[in-house]
């Protein structure tokens, strides 16, 4: 019918609130129902619905910035475009309570119009406890459209895992029972929850559970409303006086299935757990400052804790051992970090066999027996520095990730874990023997620091994709699967003299840190995947790159042998170039013709560099501590900073800058030869540093120099300014 109607016709079609796709196939089924030049928006809560009948752009609805958010609260409460006098502070605490989204500060707007100071600042005291509930009305329609197991999940962030690592979550929520990767990606999809990625150190990144406040403060009005009063009756507990108050004075019920409790006192409470028979998730965590006592729980609150218990995280709680009345035998997740934990704890005996994931991190631990949880699938013992003894299962086939911080640890075997996906040894300083499975096809990173052990096989890790030994000093065999799928190796410390990786035709970056005995690279040319290289402080003579074509980033500091660096003789993709402390005389960059940086310092012995002829896109370039005697820039037009420091045997002869230089904001010169310095071309010029530029006379300025905001020049013998 549509279809028939419109065909001929130019119309913008708005699809408002849209839940379901047989809407839109009802609606706007097909590009062709609409005459070209048609427009179809459409709004949901739901992303998937725009997915699946293949929407070509989909945008997100953005939080409102601080103006844009007083702006639009002023036109509701006050009908004006900022907030008028003596309500300035408070309507700056209404728009920080809404936090950036329109539909509350368009409610509190209306709400809180014509009312007194007095009544603003009541209404905001409200609103820390009691949510309004128009605006949570609303909200909660996402919610309501979810499957119950759905809403579980939703209820679990919301409460207790918002602001988690997203592994970390996933990992809870599936000791708890569900499935949370489709479960946490439908909340996602329904615009409930967001990841966001955070540093984790090292130039890693993880993504981190999020939820704007509102929907958190929904989830947990949720939790709350249909027993204000009652916080025993609650399925999620979270507030640390309400928990305490339930453990002393034992009124858990089954109602309880969560429980999140941060900086607590237990004392009294040794059976508050007991009634909790529905509880699954169970996090203590007390919050000390750095070198603070752990608090001490008993073991008697561990061995009452019900048997339904699914996850347990305790941390800084100081208890000696697991109870050997301690029988949880559905327990999936257990995470111990900084509890003081005892010497031993022989899990193998207890047959914990439903456990998945254990976490025991900076813990006293000295003896592991994990021989009979066959279903162990990640085990982490960062920290346990005391660790001596590791009792794996036989046949650890369910073990996807394995990290050990162990010092003390001297042998591990691991020939039963064919599954093993990754697999991290950092710090073990007394490991010497490794036994690696016979075959471990689905091992994708390996990280080895250990700074005794002699040999490593890997002789059927096909799959192997990133692999970095540090500090594996005594390392001096390597054996690798002839044909791999390697995209990236990182080698730190080492005494190899040789390495071979033609046949790493995956290999995407190669970094060799500190490898001073390295005097042979053979690199995999072939490979059109190979984009970087970074060699720091090793010895190689001569490096030769004529055909790394797809070459990106090469990074080569402290490497003072290195006397011939040879480029492609055509065009390449280098985009980065980075060369320090070298005793190169010539560099042949003259193909680089995409590079964007260029930095090349403390090379003493440099005297030629050849440029590209046109170099569009290089912007910015350091050359510091060269004896470069010329230097032609005429084809980078686009450069914004320059930096020449000490290049003493550097000719204004010799110098060719562009004839307009239009994109240059920063130019540094220091201790150079140059006679006059013709900048009229550098409209742009933001900062100009010149100093100790003992034989420059003249200095051309543009006419008109209105963005400069620094100038610091200083030199003996100008005595001719011409400009600005």
């Amino acid at each position: 019918m549509m279809k028939q109607r419109m065909c001929d016709k130019k119309v913008l079609l708005v699809l408002d609130d849209v839940d379901h796709v047989y809407q839109l196939q009802a609606l706007a089924g097909e590009l062709d129902w609409f005459k070209p030049g048609s427009r179809v928006i459409i709004t949901t809560r739901d992303k998937q619905v725009l997915k699946a009948h293949r929407v070509n752009l989909i945008l997100g609805v953005n939080l409102l910035l601080h103006n844009e958010a007083i702006r639009l609260f002023s036109r509701y409460a006050f009908g004006t475009e900022i907030p008028i006098q003596g309500y300035e502070e408070l309507s700056e605490r209404v728009v920080c309570y809404a936090n950036g989204l329109p539909l509350s500060i368009k409610v509190l707007g209306s709400f809180l119009c014509g009312k007194a100071e007095l009544e603003w600042a009541d209404a905001l005291e409200r609103l820390k406890t009691i949510p309004m509930k128009e605006t949570q009305d609303i909200l909660e329609l996402s919610y309501q459209s979810l499957d119950h197991d759905y809403k579980e999940i939703f209820l679990d962030v919301a409460c207790i895992l918002k602001g988690r690592e997203k592994e970390e979550a996933i990992r809870a929520l599936e000791s708890c029972g569900f499935h949370a990767r489709i479960g946490l990606r439908v909340l996602e999809q329904k615009s409930l929850i967001t990841f966001k990625s955070k540093p984790l150190g090292l130039d890693m990144y993880g993504e981190f559970l999020s939820m704007h406040d509102h929907i958190e403060e929904m989830g947990k009005n949720i939790v709350r409303r249909l027993h204000p009063n009652e916080p025993h009756r609650h399925s999620r507990l979270w507030i640390k006086e309400e928990i305490e108050d339930i453990l002393v004075n034992n009124k858990g019920t089954k109602a309880i299935k969560c429980i999140k409790l941060l900086s607590f006192n237990l004392s009294g409470a040794k059976k508050g757990f007991q009634k909790m028979r529905g509880l699954r998730f169970l996090e203590m965590k007390h919050q000390c400052d750095f070198g603070c006592d752990c608090k001490d729980i008993g073991e008697d609150s561990i061995c009452l804790l019900p048997n339904g218990l699914r996850y347990l995280s305790l941390c800084n709680c100081r208890f000696n051992c697991f109870p050997k009345n301690f029988q949880p035998n559905n327990l999936v997740g257990l995470k111990l970090k900084s509890t003081g934990f005892g010497q031993r704890w022989k899990a193998g005996e207890k047959v914990l066999k439903n456990l998945r994931f254990i976490d025991i991190r900076n813990c006293r631990l000295e003896s592991l027996n994990v021989g009979l949880n066959t279903n162990l699938e990640r085990l982490n013992l960062k920290g346990c520095w005391n660790l001596v003894e590791l009792h794996m299962p036989v046949e650890s086939l369910k073990l996807k990730s394995l990290y050990l911080n162990c010092e003390k640890l001297k042998t591990l075997n691991l020939e039963g874990a064919q599954n093993l996906e990754k697999l991290e040894l950092k710090y073990c300083k007394d490991l010497v023997e490794l036994h690696m499975p016979t075959e471990c096809l689905k091992l994708k990173c390996f990280y080895l620091n250990c700074s005794k052990l002699k040999k490593l096989n890997l002789p059927r890790t096909f799959n192997l994709q990133t692999l970095h030994l540090d500090q594996c000093e005594e390392l001096s065999e390597l054996y690798v699967p002839v044909e791999f799928m390697l995209e990236s190796l990182h080698l730190e410390d080492h005494n190899m003299r040789t390495l071979y990786l033609k046949r790493a035709q995956n290999l995407d970056k190669l970094k060799v840190d500190v490898c001073e005995d390295l005097v042979d690279l053979q690199l995999p040319f072939e490979g059109l995947k190979f984009k970087s290289l970074h060699l720091f402080y090793v010895e190689l003579e001569t490096l030769d790159l004529t055909q790394a074509l797809n070459l990106e980033k090469l990074v080569i500091k402290g490497c003072n042998n290195l006397v011939e660096l040879h480029m492609p003789n055509e065009k390449f993709k280098l985009k980065s170039l980075s060369v320090d402390k070298s005793t190169l005389q010539t560099l042949d960059i003259s193909w680089a013709q995409n590079l964007d940086t260029l930095s090349v310092n403390l090379c003493k012995d440099l005297v030629e560099l050849n440029m590209p002829v046109e170099s569009l896109e290089l912007n910015d370039i350091s050359l510091r501590y060269t004896k470069l005697k010329k230097l032609n820039l005429k084809g980078c037009r686009n450069l914004e900073r320059l930096d020449l420091e000490n290049c003493e045997d550097l000719d204004l002869v010799e110098l060719h800058m562009p004839v307009e230089s239009l994109m240059l904001k920063n130019l540094r010169l220091d201790t150079t030869k140059l006679k006059t310095l013709n900048l009229k071309g550098a409209r742009n010029l933001e900062k100009l540093f010149v100093q100790r530029c003992e034989e420059l006379v003249e200095l051309h300025m543009p006419v008109e120099s209105l963005m400069l905001k620094s100038v610091h020049v200083s030199t003996p013998n100008l005595n001719r300014h011409v400009g600005t």
